[in-house]
């Protein structure tokens, strides 16, 4: 019987910018970062209150996971912003939006007041892109 989910894969174009992204102004945390071997590197963050499950930046490129051909392709795809996609939650939307929004996180959708609930839509610095809930009532 599977128990949890420990590890979900964000797909990057570079590792050391999407740390900077994740790190500096989402307010991640990081869990691990250890070499793999010859230019490859395991890299995983999680959220403060949710250290159990981490999320790993995926750096695309030939190797394991991807042919030449398939990398390129992958890199299309997560710039143009057709292939991640994430729901995060925050306790509240309005204040996290503009704390994000200081920081530079580009958003592209305000919070607004949906009948699923309260999102704003925003992408990290690879393309992939997130809705940002509020948590609970309005």
């Amino acid at each position: 019987m599977i128990t949890k989910l420990s590890h979900i894969s964000i797909f990057v174009l570079d590792q050391d910018s999407a740390y900077d992204f994740y790190i500096n102004k989402l307010g991640f945390k990081v869990h691990t970062d250890a070499p793999m071997g010859p230019g490859m590197r395991w890299l995983t963050v999680c959220t403060p209150d949710q250290p159990e499950l981490e999320i790993t930046l995926m750096a695309i490129s030939e190797g394991m996971m991807f042919s030449k051909e398939s990398a390129v392709v992958m890199k299309e795809l997560v710039s143009k912003g057709t292939f991640g996609f994430g729901v995060f939650e925050c306790d509240n939307l309005l204040v996290t939006y503009e704390e994000l929004k200081a920081k530079g996180v580009e958003f592209t959708k305000p919070p607004t007041k949906e009948f699923y609930g309260f999102e704003a839509l925003f992408k990290d610095d690879s393309g992939n892109w997130f809705s940002l809930g509020q948590k609970g009532n309005l």
